[in-house]
């Protein structure tokens, strides 16, 4: 009897289910088409706007290219790609019209152009519009303590709109890894987009830092030691994953800046077919002037390292293991050592960073032999590899490492980490020969100065040589014919 009830009541809530079927899917469907309507007639509103921005010469109207960088005016190797694509474009498009979206509102179009001359040696030959945003603060880390990947890719969408509201381009190029805008200005701007990745926003090897529950900038020790929050965390990683490979894929061109990135972006969106390896441009020409002889024109050995003052960054590995060398030279016969941090600070965010690093020197008693050097001059910067022996980089699974480059270029031997470009694309043999050294690890750090620094003059000579005749492929002239290359289609 009660499994005859049974029985009965599933068939009942069957057919209550079966009942709201047909009014669900009709009630779906008036919604899809309403969604469309309202799309589509956003869509027709952000075509309007064009007329604001695209001016008329010659009777026809011109070409109208923007690019999404919002720290257009920071001085690291982002905007370095931003600068010379622009310049690119500009001798091969010159009666195009060229939008820069920027959230540096604090200073003015004439003043970023000059800041891009002086830490850049670039000199733009046509004009540069600069769309100001103000809603810069969306797409800032500090605003969202939890779920931080989530939060600024929603905070793009929303700037993203700020900026296509101010101008819409014919052709939109994101040279800063913001890809939820992408389908913003493909989908409602009705613009060619394309793409320059430089770091995945999550990739593989992210996925398996939480996994593994490996402490890391971007993985609380309070997770790790949970099991749940690391399950719960791991869950909220692939969902990302997904949508990031959904709106990735929107992409008509997309352009990687190393071998790293490029297995990650293949493997998450999927688009091989418009996908293309574009190193970034490394103004090594400037840099080979620099004459390879063994640099004593200060006492002693000056060792630098290039790069902003990012988490990622991992200074504080630099000063860790600086620390120990000294300590080490108390043991041994080394000569005066003197470390110099160059980078650029984008915010408060990196200035406090900044500050923590100093307070770390005093700690580990290093401060009168470490020296910050933020935001400096080309020819500051250029002096200053000039005379170094050593050049540091400690960034785990770096994209690519343009500040590397520049070291190899300028005769400083590199010591980076063994990850990511410098171990796939850069520090690599040439001829057959040791372009430099690699390391990950405090102690490994430590060691390898030490084996440089005990070298003879001649076999640390050889080691310049072997790496400035191995940079070549990095130059500004190889990144401008391959990037006019890849956005070709978008011209079409």
């Amino acid at each position: 009897m009660a499994t005859t009830k049974g029985g009965w009541c599933l068939c009942e809530l069957l057919r209550f289910f079966y009942s709201l079927f047909l009014p669900g899917l009709t009630i779906c469907g008036i919604l899809c088409i309403c969604l469309f309507i309202f799309l589509w007639g956003i869509r027709l509103l952000v075509r309007r706007k064009k007329e604001s921005v695209a001016t008329s010469k010659n009777g026809k109207n011109q070409l109208v290219i923007a690019f999404f960088h919002p720290y257009c005016n920071a001085g690291g190797g982002g905007e370095r790609v931003l600068w010379c694509a622009l310049r690119a474009l500009q001798k091969k498009y010159p009666e195009a019209v060229y939008v820069v979206y920027t959230g540096d509102v604090n200073v003015s179009g004439q003043q970023i152009l000059e800041g891009a001359f002086q830490r850049f040696n670039i000199r733009l030959t046509h004009p540069v519009k600069f769309v100001f945003l103000r809603k810069r603060y969306l797409v800032e880390d500090s605003l969202y303590p939890h779920f931080t990947l989530l939060g600024q890719s929603l905070g793009s969408i929303f700037l993203g709109w700020e900026a296509l509201m101010q101008c819409v381009p014919d052709i939109y190029i994101d040279s800063m890894g913001y890809a939820f805008t992408l389908p913003l200005f493909k989908y409602l701007g009705g613009c060619r987009v394309g793409c320059y990745v430089h770091y995945p926003t999550i990739s593989t090897d992210m996925l398996s830092v939480v996994k593994n529950q490996n402490v890391v900038f971007n993985n609380a020790a309070f997770i790790t030691r949970n099991p749940f929050l690391s399950k719960v965390k791991l869950i909220y990683y692939y969902l990302f994953a997904f949508i990031y490979g959904l709106v990735g894929s929107c992409s008509d061109v997309v352009m990687v800046n190393s071998s790293w990135t490029l297995n990650h972006i293949l493997s998450l969106w999927k688009v091989g077919n418009c996908t293309n390896t574009v190193y970034p441009p490394c103004d090594v020409q400037t840099f080979l002037d620099i004459p390879l002889h063994e640099k004593k024109t200060t006492p002693g050995h000056l060792l630098v390292s290039i790069g902003q003052f990012r988490p990622e960054k991992n200074h504080s590995l630099q000063i860790k293991a600086f620390a120990k060398l000294l300590s080490q030279k108390v043991a041994g016969p080394l000569p005066s050592l003197k470390l110099v941090l160059i980078g650029g600070c984008r915010n408060q965010d990196d200035e406090l960073r900044v500050s923590q690093l100093r307070k770390l020197s005093e700690d580990l008693g290093v401060q009168e032999d470490v020296e910050f050097k933020i935001n400096i001059p080309f020819d500051e910067l250029k002096t200053y590899l000039s005379e170094a022996t050593i050049g540091l980089h400690t960034m785990w699974n770096e994209h690519f490492g343009i500040g590397v480059v520049e070291c190899m270029a300028a005769g400083t031997i590199v010591l980076a980490h063994n990850s990511g470009g410098p171990k796939l694309d850069i520090v690599v043999p040439h001829g057959g020969e040791v372009t430099g050294f690699l390391a990950d690890s405090e102690e490994g750090y430590a060691e390898t100065m030490a084996d440089i620094l005990s070298m003879s003059e001649e076999k640390r000579l050889q080691v310049r040589r072997n790496a400035r005749a191995s940079v070549s492929r990095f130059s500004d002239q190889e990144f401008e014919l391959a990037f006019l290359s890849s956005v070709e289609s978008l011209f079409k």
